[in-house]
């Protein structure tokens, strides 16, 4: 076993994520926490030990990350953490879901126009044969989705419990699963999900009020990964999340996504509800959420389709969250859906539908129906479209690994623009507005028996020989594909995903270069000296610097709730200590550079 740490040791307060630093500053020393600790590798087995020792309890373990969920009285929390192995000690923090009851201002629209806004029809054979983990509040078995629903279990409050009749006491996981693949009646074919014919593995981690715990969220995708090929899991969808307390890198629930993706299974999250400051109605940047901040999931944020098949009134929604993510500066969303007051199959016993009575809708064949708002739909309505693009490439023989679905929804995407007729920045949209038209287009042309460097694997012509080839048509006008994905801190463009590329292989995690040689050479990667310019707003280097479409105020702020730590400023007062409020630097331990001016945050938090 490993020698106890020395209590006085900076290195286990170090280890703590901001969340549980706070809360040990808040409580007394024999008060308890839930921690998820993490071993370093190959010392697991140690820190198991260890605890037994300590007469700690370990509640549950998730040998995917090489962590386990602990309860620790606050006093031993820090001195067990500082031990030479463990990685990381994490607070089990409380999920939530990403959608929320908003009202549309002015006349409700009659139809919801989402698969034409889309690209795409009615289909109900749309999603056959793929299977999508709806980790969620549960599903509610209305006749939407007969025969669909393959098993159903109960992970809430750290049990694991097959449940023979799948129930949705909150309503949140049978609305996203409606928009996903909710086969509709002809009469209510307003309101059909996605894909129709996609089933079902359901997980309920959200209780009756919508709340869960991380643990029990890392567990279902633990236990999903681990039978893949006994349910057919194709794709995860994470319509949920919590504030970012730590770097990526040791984030437990960042890390099993990364799992996740690395043996194949596509995971869609939501970017989350924090675009806006509540209290101003400002919009702000950083608010993107747990697991959103994952590099290898599909982090959708949301747009309003304001109920037409056109793609000009498209617009990105005000509390849909922005990048960069929090700690780790990187670019997310990856792309936007519709997410805005949209209609869905509705559980009607749950708490969501009787609290909301305003936002019941009705179709002609007399059901009631639910709307709701948030990137939590935009991530159902993503994961919808991910289904359509695996069936496609099944039919041809084939299995998109995460990063070519990422890269194709990337690329095909429709870049939306404001009420001012300017393009929304890359923080806000990712690439664009998702293109289930382009995306599986492009899909179905792909050959991935093609290998070889510089071999084209797409039958496609390239965009710069016939740019008819990269357009999408709605409401009788044609729009330009972004042509574009966000790789790491790269911009590229050009024909990248129309070859073969080691980037889109399994083994790595989104953004990370490497090719046959070891490094990927994107060419256009739009890199300046030691800086990445992102269009013409972004320089991204040792300094960032935002342009006149990013206002970064006078007010970063770790504080205690997510809403402090978001850049909400509007103000141009030349930020604190006259530093100009523009510049920062994303350092080790929180530290932030405002223009010339330092601060670096003590060990023991607070500001």
């Amino acid at each position: 076993m490993f020698a106890a740490a020395d209590p006085a040791n900076a290195d286990g307060r170090r280890k703590l994520d901001r969340a549980l630093r706070q809360a040990l500053d808040a409580s007394a020393p024999s008060d308890q926490h839930k921690v998820i600790v993490r071993a370093k590798a190959g010392y697991t087995t140690w820190v198991r030990q260890e605890l037994a020792a300590r007469g700690e309890q370990i509640t549950s373990e998730h040998p995917s990350i090489d962590g386990m969920t602990v309860q620790f009285a606050g006093a031993a929390l820090e001195r067990f953490c500082a031990s030479q192995a463990v990685l990381s000690c994490s607070s089990d923090a409380e999920i939530s879901p990403t959608a929320a009851p908003v009202a549309r201002k002015g006349t409700t629209p009659a139809v919801n126009s989402l698969l034409g806004n889309l690209g795409i029809g009615i289909d109900p054979t749309g999603g056959a044969g793929i299977t999508v983990a709806l980790i969620d509040s549960g599903l509610d078995p209305s006749k939407a989705f007969h025969g669909q629903i393959k098993t159903f279990y109960d992970f809430t409050d750290g049990a694991t419990r097959l449940v023979r009749k799948p129930s949705d006491d909150y309503g949140h996981g049978t609305h996203v699963a409606g928009l996903i693949g909710g086969m509709q009646l002809t009469a209510d074919r307003d309101f059909q999900g996605v894909a129709p014919a996609v089933d079902f593995v359901v997980i309920k981690v959200l209780d009756a009020e919508g709340k869960g715990k991380t643990s029990d969220v890392i567990r279902a995708i633990e236990f999903v990964v681990a039978n893949k090929k006994a349910l057919g899991v194709d794709i995860i969808n994470l319509s949920l999340g919590h504030p970012i307390f730590e770097p990526a890198d040791t984030d437990p629930l960042v890390q099993a996504v990364e799992r996740a993706s690395r043996q194949g299974v596509v995971v869609v999250t939501s970017a989350g509800n924090y675009g806006t400051n509540p209290e101003t109605g400002e919009i702000g940047y950083a608010g993107t959420t747990s697991p959103g901040n994952a590099p290898s999931a599909i982090t959708a944020g949301a747009y309003d389709h304001n109920a037409t098949v056109a793609r000009d009134d498209d617009r990105v929604t005000d509390y849909s969250s922005r990048g960069p993510t929090w700690y780790d500066g990187r670019s997310k969303p990856d792309i936007v859906a519709p997410g805005h007051y949209l209609a869905s199959e509705a559980s009607v016993r749950s708490g969501l539908f009787a609290s909301y009575p305003t936002l019941h809708r009705r179709g002609k064949s007399g059901k009631s129906f639910l709307t709701l708002s948030g990137t939590s739909m935009a991530a159902g309505v993503t994961t919808g479209v991910v289904a359509l693009m695996q069936q496609a490439a099944r039919e041809n023989g084939h299995v998109l690994t995460p990063h070519l679905v990422k890269a194709l929804l990337q690329y095909t995407a429709i870049p939306l623009k404001d009420d001012n007729g300017q393009a929304y920045d890359v923080l806000t949209q990712g690439t664009g507005g998702i293109n289930a038209a382009g995306a599986l287009k492009l899909a179905r042309e792909l050959d991935l028996r093609v290998t070889g460097t510089g071999i084209k694997w797409s039958a496609l012509a390239p965009c710069s020989v016939q740019l008819s080839a990269c357009t999408s048509t709605f409401a009788g006008r044609t729009f330009n594909w972004a042509q574009n994905i966000v790789w790491g801190e790269n911009i590229v463009w050009g024909e990248s995903v129309h070859y073969n590329l080691p980037a889109w292989a399994l083994n790595i995690v989104w953004g990370e270069s490497v090719n046959a040689s070891g490094q990927v050479v994107w060419g256009d990667a739009l890199r300046t000296g030691d800086n990445i310019v992102w269009g013409d707003n972004i320089v991204w280097g040792d300094n960032i610097v935002w342009g006149d479409n990013i206002v970064w105020g006078d007010n970063i702020v770790w504080g205690e709730s997510l809403d402090d730590n978001i850049v909400w400023g509007n103000t141009d007062d030349g930020g604190p200590d006259n530093a100009g409020g523009k510049n920062i630097v994303w350092g080790e331990d929180e530290n932030i550079v405002w223009g010339n001016a330092l601060r670096i945050a003590k060990s023991g938090g607070g500001r």
